[in-house]
């Protein structure tokens, strides 16, 4: 009993306790709104009418009037860079970081911001510099992703490697995939310059960075092919099975070419129909149809496509099948089913795109690294046939 009365007689002492802060709070309030400017006002009018513009000039004048608005000079600046005012967001930061009274966390924010406003100008030295200079600082993930960003534009892959396997050990996250490409960017150039040990040296880099690189064994057994290695160029081939054999498309054309001139062509017939059926792929059905064709005939032809109609239909498989009905039928329906062929072989080209799986960008060719968003093995083995029977399924699988 003693302890409730006791709590009956403090709370108005509380509830006397808030009323006071409140009242020193709101008086506080209104002593600071009495010394902001009234252009400061009127900017806030400004927004509030959707008049940015104006609004903008308005708070230009505050942040010239009141040098201590630090804030505002910071979202400013972030606002001209937003809207592709480059020059003025540099100019801008480049007055933060040369003000005396800044503190050191001011002083580094401000330096992060100049840095984006000479990477979103093409500056990309003085972006660098600044970037490797807050590596040291609470900004060094954000600075390692710019950097890594700045020597992919600039495709100095050795650079790129390192900023790669520091952000993997600042973050955790795995950056395998990024490494391996930049190896294997870095064998095409030593390739292309006759440096032919240099090139297998990064292929083998690449690999054990990332073992089921594909694009490492498609570049190796196609130089082994030029080379006239063409047993060497086709065992290498056959490893990308056990990498991701959702990619065998990419080596289909060559290694029928390989076991061609090695007089193994039926062989390179059976080998690639078995991959069909394994992994059903339209551009690996396109290769092993025309082969079939050209070998064994129409008939042939036909009863690959027939099958693969009936055990994956498709737009594509339909085309093929069209296709090899051409050479079959009667000379007075040829016309008829040419016509068909067409307009199935037209809407099938015009669906049948890859896509990014990180942007969505559409492309007829085959990317490691998407032109859109510069995003690396972000482009699925398979088409994005919109329209055909099981697509959804395929891609929800992938």
């Amino acid at each position: 009993m003693d302890f409730q009365s006791y709590w009956l007689l403090a709370l108005p002492v509380f509830f006397g306790l808030g009323w006071l802060a409140a009242r020193v709070d709101i008086r506080h309030l209104l002593m600071e709104s009495r010394t902001l400017p009234a252009s400061y006002f009127k900017g806030l009018n400004f927004l509030l009418n959707e008049q940015p513009d104006k609004a903008i000039e308005a708070f230009i004048e505050v942040a010239r009037a009141e040098q201590q608005t630090i804030e505002l000079h910071f979202a400013l600046g972030s606002l001209f860079r937003r809207r592709g005012e480059v020059d003025r967001a540099t100019r801008m930061h480049q007055t933060l970081v040369e003000r005396t009274d800044l503190s050191a966390e001011q002083r580094t924010a401000a330096l992060y911001e100049l840095a984006q406003d000479y990477l979103k100008a093409g500056l990309l030295d003085r972006a660098e510099a600044l970037f490797q200079d807050l590596r040291k600082t609470d900004y060094s993930e954000s600075a390692l992703r710019h950097l890594l960003d700045i020597y992919v534009t600039e495709k100095d892959w050795q650079k790129a490697i390192g900023a790669a396997e520091d952000l993997e050990k600042a973050t955790g996250d795995s950056l395998r995939s990024e490494i391996a490409n930049f190896h294997c960017e870095l064998a095409a150039r030593e390739y292309s310059h006759s440096r032919l040990e240099e090139a297998r040296a990064q292929i083998a880099a690449a690999l054990d960075a990332h073992r089921k690189c594909v694009r490492a064994n498609v570049m190796l057994g196609g130089w082994a092919q030029r080379e006239g290695q063409h047993e060497e160029a086709v065992a290498i081939w056959k490893r990308i099975e056990s990498q991701a054999p959702e990619y065998l498309f990419l080596i289909a054309q060559p290694l029928i070419d390989s076991m061609r001139v090695l007089g193994r062509t039926p062989e390179a017939l059976t080998l690639l129909g078995g991959w069909l059926q394994r992994y059903p792929a339209l551009d690996l059905l396109g290769v092993v149809f025309q082969a079939t064709l050209e070998v064994q005939g129409p008939d042939a032809a036909l009863r690959l496509v027939r099958e693969e109609l009936h055990r994956s239909p498709s737009l594509g498989a339909l085309d093929k099948f069209l296709e090899a009905q051409l050479g079959l039928v009667a000379p007075d329906q040829r016309a008829d089913f040419q016509l068909m062929r067409d307009l199935v072989h037209a809407h099938s080209s015009r669906l049948s795109l890859y896509q990014c799986s990180q942007c969505g960008f559409k492309a007829r060719a085959f990317h490691w690294h998407c032109p859109a968003c510069g995003g690396w093995d972000t482009y699925p083995a398979r088409r994005n046939a919109e329209g055909e029977p099981g697509t959804a399924a395929a891609r929800g699988s992938m």
